[in-house]
């Protein structure tokens, strides 16, 4: 009896380890690049300094979430907030099976990853933080124009499975961040903001239902297929929607 209650207690104890380990943040310092999309004339953005999760979210720490917050269980969550496929490789509510429990968390629509992230003192990264920790390579901070860098994001794109991976087992870029390209594709706070509608990605269009691939046509380098291929992927989604390769993690004004 008492030797299953040490197994218990040990294996809660690791478990909480490997999240705080998983949810470890590091500083990008502010700066400024010219994104893909929406930029005609060529303005650089200003990213202003803020605090990113080294690893996207795993199962493990999805299912602690879960526990706590049970309205966004695969049978419970409302069908305003995510769609059939949600949660759809998982077991049941609180089992996700034989599943590795470090493998990033997909199947996940916004709602969720924007809920979870809250319960965290965090938020979802906007499209300008993501793309500015992803253009970085293990020494630069922008290799956009590394032929080898572009080569390494569009062979990861021919593979499949890899949301089957464990974090953590791609490059550590510049800036400490892993698994930015390689695993999984991520959530944004405004990944709808993409919208085809004007000269700028900045305009604002009535109809929130607007989505297409077409949405980076204002690209600065539409031979660059590598970020082109991300922001027609988002410029095709909506909230409520989860697929078994589409992942998150947590950025914040703060460290946590």
């Amino acid at each position: 009896m008492y030797k299953g209650i040490l197994i218990a207690v040990l294996f809660f104890a690791l478990t909480g380890l490997m999240s705080a380990q998983e949810n470890k943040m590091v500083q990008i310092r502010e700066g400024s690049f010219i994104p893909l999309y929406g930029t005609t004339a060529k303005k650089p953005v200003n990213v202003k300094t803020f605090f990113i999760d080294i690893y996207p979210v795993t199962n493990s720490d999805f299912l602690i979430f879960i526990k706590k917050n049970p309205g966004f269980s695969k049978s419970k969550i409302k069908g305003i907030f995510a769609d059939k496929s949600y949660l759809s490789y998982w077991e049941s509510d609180f089992d996700f099976g034989n599943i590795n429990p470090k493998s990033p968390v997909t199947g996940i629509s916004w709602f969720a990853a924007k809920k979870y992230c809250e319960c965290q003192g965090k938020r979802l990264p906007t499209i300008d933080e993501w793309e500015y920790v992803a253009m970085a390579d293990e020494k630069k901070i922008d290799a956009r124009t590394k032929t080898e860098f572009n080569k390494y994001i569009l062979s990861w794109y021919e593979k499949s499975k890899t949301y089957e991976n464990p974090v953590g087992k791609t490059f550590k870029n510049h800036w400490g961040v892993y698994d930015m390209h390689g695993l999984v594709w991520e959530w944004t706070a405004d990944f709808n903001s993409i919208f085809l509608s004007g000269e700028s990605r900045k305009d604002k269009s009535d109809d929130k239902n607007l989505f297409c691939g077409g949405a980076s046509v204002n690209a600065t380098d539409l031979m660059n297929y590598a970020a082109f291929m991300r922001y027609a992927f988002r410029g095709s989604l909506k909230a409520q929607y989860s697929t078994r390769n589409l992942g998150f993690r947590c950025a914040g004004n703060t460290k946590k």
